[in-house]
């Protein structure tokens, strides 16, 4: 694998501009010092009540997310350029998503095979022909960016669903500027704070025609259960607008309305929270007790927007994710600004002989696959591993992709040792309105903690860090 790229050091040793001043500070912060901020900025998100939780896991049902106190430093013409290229991607993806749920054109142009599509457990044929609102289906996407050298991002995925994180961008901002005023009055930073008034008038400006001037939002989670419940609570309360869960809403005459104390209220534009699978038990999962009977009927009578739109999955997939270059060129007719990863998508018999044959050189992922689970790193897994995944991979080889091991760029963290390069990735947000992409500046920087380690998901141990773009 090559050498990682490190984002605050040039390879003669130097300090890159844009962290100039991070240097400075750190030369003259004493250890004990950064690690005594480091350990209050601990107290201040357990006193917030920022936790995300691990299914699975008895014993820390509930925990922080490690907080690094190092920001991660972005140059101004850096992020001008992953702007471009982020919304490019965007708007890509939405026409995408439109084509495939009404004629199918980049089928028939034979450039994704109809068998990804149809038989993809995630394709709702339910939107075939179903019109959204101003033919917008991704309204908040996530999309996720490594760094292999100075100026090549790439994108590592697309979330299109329902992407998690931004909470934790928000409150990373917030406690590093109680933490060091002094740090950020020697820097120009891109303020991200007024991400939830963007995200309440995207919201807002997506409502149906049926909606009246001033439109009524609501976010809706699966309840107190849910990994990101702490987000939601936290968005809803940010944007100014109900939390609510499947039974405080009712449809009527194809019109959704949450209970209230007053009665009845309409609700416009939903914020959904909650897989397609548990949407609505009357068209998806029949035993689903976390979605709204009758809710697909008011969104086909166009009398309530979701965001995000049901089926937006077969933009996220990881095999489809394979095919983003040709999405571009197809309906943007422009070379992608963003490169993909290479992948290999095993479910192609000349793939998979590659794959076989470089196992211990590849990351294997599931394509449906999220938060680092299911996911084999080939240098890092010992023979067993190897071999088990060999076997999974000759059982159902179209459920996994392989990519190269990337050396992702690494950025200086606060460790037990003292400050030590970590490996990072990037998740900015990128909302669409009507009129508009709006991307806030930065987004959330994850950082794997461990030494050597290239996941940096929290569900794996990851952590996070504040993104700072400077504004020159």
């Amino acid at each position: 694998m090559a050498v990682a790229f490190d984002e605050m050091l040039g390879s003669n040793g130097d300090i890159r501009t844009a962290y100039a001043e991070i240097g400075r500070w750190l030369h003259t912060m004493p250890r004990d010092e950064l690690q005594s901020r480091a350990r209050e900025a601990e107290l201040l998100f357990r006193r917030i009540g920022i936790t995300f939780a691990v299914y699975g896991d008895a014993e820390a049902q509930e925990r922080l997310i490690p907080f690094d106190v190092i920001p991660r430093v972005l140059a101004a013409a850096e992020w001008k350029q992953l702007q471009r290229g982020l919304e490019q991607r965007v708007r890509a993806i939405n026409l995408y998503i439109k084509d495939i749920y009404s004629e199918r054109a980049i089928i028939r142009a034979g450039i994704i095979p109809e068998d990804l599509i149809f038989r993809n457990p995630v394709f709702r044929p339910e939107m075939n022909r179903q019109a959204v609102p101003h033919q917008i289906y991704v309204h908040i996407a996530g999309i996720d960016l490594v760094r292999v050298d100075g100026d090549a991002f790439y994108v590592l995925e697309d979330n299109t669903r329902t992407p998690s994180g931004v909470s934790y961008m928000l409150e990373n901002r917030e406690v590093m500027l109680r933490l060091f005023p002094e740090l950020f009055a020697r820097h120009r930073i891109l303020p991200v704070e007024n991400y939830t008034d963007e995200l309440l008038a995207t919201l807002k400006s997506l409502a149906p025609a049926t909606a009246p001037s001033d439109p009524t939002a609501a976010l809706l989670t699966p309840g107190i259960y849910n990994s990101a419940y702490y987000e939601h609570s936290f968005l809803a309360d940010k944007l100014g607008i109900e939390l609510v869960e499947g039974r405080d809403l009712v449809v009527k005459d194809a019109v959704v309305f949450m209970r209230t104390t007053q009665g009845l209220q309409r609700i416009d534009v939903i914020y959904r929270r909650v897989d397609d699978d548990f949407l609505d038990p009357l068209v998806f999962r029949p035993d689903s007790t976390l979605g709204v009977p009758g809710l697909m009927s008011a969104y086909k009578a166009g009398n309530v927007t979701l965001a995000n739109a049901v089926g937006t999955g077969i933009a996220d997939d990881k095999a489809v994710y394979s095919y983003m270059p040709d999405i571009v060129k197809f309906y943007l007719s422009e070379e992608p600004l963003l490169k993909n990863v290479p992948t290999w998508r095993c479910r192609e018999p000349a793939h998979l002989a590659y794959v076989l044959d470089h196992l211990d050189e590849l990351v294997v992922k599931e394509v449906h696959g999220s938060g680092g689970y299911g996911m084999l790193v080939g240098p890092k897994a010992d023979k067993t591993t190897l071999a088990a995944f060999r076997e999974k991979l000759k059982v159902d080889p179209a459920n996994f992709i392989a990519q190269p091991t990337l050396a992702l760029s690494t950025c200086p963290t606060c460790v037990d040792e003292g400050i030590a390069p970590r490996h990072v990735d990037l998740r900015p947000f990128v909302l669409s309105g009507r009129d508009r992409i709006c991307i806030v500046p930065g987004g959330l920087t994850r950082v794997a903690l461990a030494p050597g380690s290239l996941v940096v998901n929290s569900s794996q141990g990851g952590g996070t860090k504040d993104t700072w773009v400077l504004d020159q």
